[in-house]
């Protein structure tokens, strides 16, 4: 939905199933009673998750046609899409391999253009359009800097393709399209400075000869092809579990020219080991779940130390100083008994969207509803309507809603 700070949504990877048939159900499912909750009588925006096997589903006009005769009669559309998980999401062990395939693998490439040729039939006239995507790969699948070298290039290579699909795309449509790279940790690109370190030195390097040589431009219309094209996707979460500091950050891509393509808004678990040390610790072990990765970064006084996940730091980490968990937990809550939560780096986030914006996409991202302790599940339309009040409150009317 529109707002004062732009296109608002909730990422639809919170529903499971690989197949177009699986997704249409549950959107249908659950999209009409949340729009009636939020926006009854305005057009609902939604973050569209396709996975891979149901990209090629949408693209038969059998299916792509239902579907936009369904956004038309809900009075519904989609302008952003979430790239980064390709199999199942749900149900199955995802881990690492939420970045399979990755960009050093044609099938990613291949995948996201699909994506690209669903969304640019999906766009309102006149809108951007964003898919969001993985950082290149898992860090530990290219342990030695010489296959770090290699990912690198031939992701890069990859990427580049898929800009020039959406040059072409440009010049017959006239939409701009924009693929936002994430950075998470034990992404190959972690953080805004290895993001900043990638763009310039490999992406826009590589880049612009690529694109004077394939698509006949000169220097200056390729790099500012690359910059429309190629984004960042702001995640809080990743970033607060990195410890950035959130508009510092911001501030860094924005002076280097690097465009933000879309917020998403997620919150990450948050520990500080002061006191009450063991029942801490045994709060944290109920989090620790077999199906996706909770990377863990702690803070001892000015050394970062991070972890894969969370049972590894549970068994060698030292509880001491401050950890921050890849979890993406609820929004609208700041506390979970002992432990917390990065809330108020979103906080800092929409404020500095408000004071100065840099992106027309925000998408909430909180996925792991099924993985939380029970005492934080709710049904999941209930859920979702929960974590958009929260943020359209704060966008409003900048105070929390009162939620119980």
């Amino acid at each position: 939905m529109k707002t004062s700070l732009g296109h608002l949504t909730y990422c639809s990877n919170i529903h499971p199933g690989e197949r177009w048939d699986d997704h249409f159900d549950a959107l249908k499912a659950s999209i009409p009673s949340i729009r009636q909750s939020l926006a009854p009588h305005k057009p609902f925006g939604i973050g569209l998750r396709v996975a891979g096997l149901a990209s090629k589903d949408l693209l038969l006009e059998t299916n792509l046609r239902p579907f936009q005769e369904w956004l038309k009669d809900q009075n519904a559309y989609v302008f952003t899409m979430n790239g980064f998980p390709y199999g199942g999401f749900h149900d199955t062990r995802v881990k690492e391999n939420v970045h399979a395939p990755d960009w050093i693998q044609p099938e990613r490439r291949d995948y996201t253009l699909r994506l690209f040729q669903i969304l640019s039939k999906l766009l309102p006239e006149g809108m951007r359009g964003s898919i969001s995507t993985s950082p290149l790969t898992y860090r530990h699948w290219c342990p030695q800097e010489s296959t770090r070298t290699e990912a690198f290039q031939q992701a890069t290579h990859h990427i580049l393709e898929v800009v020039l699909a959406l040059i072409q795309i440009n010049q017959e449509t006239g939409q701009v399209l924009h693929l936002n790279l994430e950075p998470e940790p034990d992404g190959l690109l972690e953080n805004s400075t290895e993001f900043i370190a990638w763009f310039n030195d490999q992406l826009l390097f590589d880049g612009v000869p690529y694109l004077v040589q394939k698509a006949g431009l000169n220097e200056a219309e390729a790099e500012a092809a690359l910059r429309t094209h190629v984004q960042v996707c702001y995640d809080v979460c990743h970033f607060a579990v990195e410890f950035e500091n959130q508009t510092q950050a911001i501030d860094l891509f924005e002076q280097e020219g690097i465009g933000i393509g879309k917020i998403q808004i997620s919150s990450a678990l948050k520990v500080d080991f002061e006191d009450q040390i063991e029942e801490k610790l045994e709060l944290l072990q109920r989090f620790d779940e077999p199906t996706y990765l909770h990377q863990v970064v702690a803070k001892h006084q000015d050394t970062l130390l991070k972890y894969p996940d969370l049972n590894t730091a549970l068994w060698e980490a030292d509880p001491t100083g401050q950890w921050r968990i890849h979890y993406h937990v609820p929004l609208f809550l700041e506390q979970y008994g002992l432990l917390q939560s990065t809330q108020q780096d979103i906080i800092q986030v929409l404020n500095r969207q408000k004071r100065k914006p840099f992106t027309e996409h925000l998408e909430v991202e909180t996925y792991t509803w099924g993985v939380l302790p029970s005492e934080s599940q709710l049904p999941i339309t209930e859920s979702i309507t929960r974590e958009m009040k929260w943020v359209l409150d704060h966008i409003e009317l900048g105070t929390r809603i009162d939620l119980n």
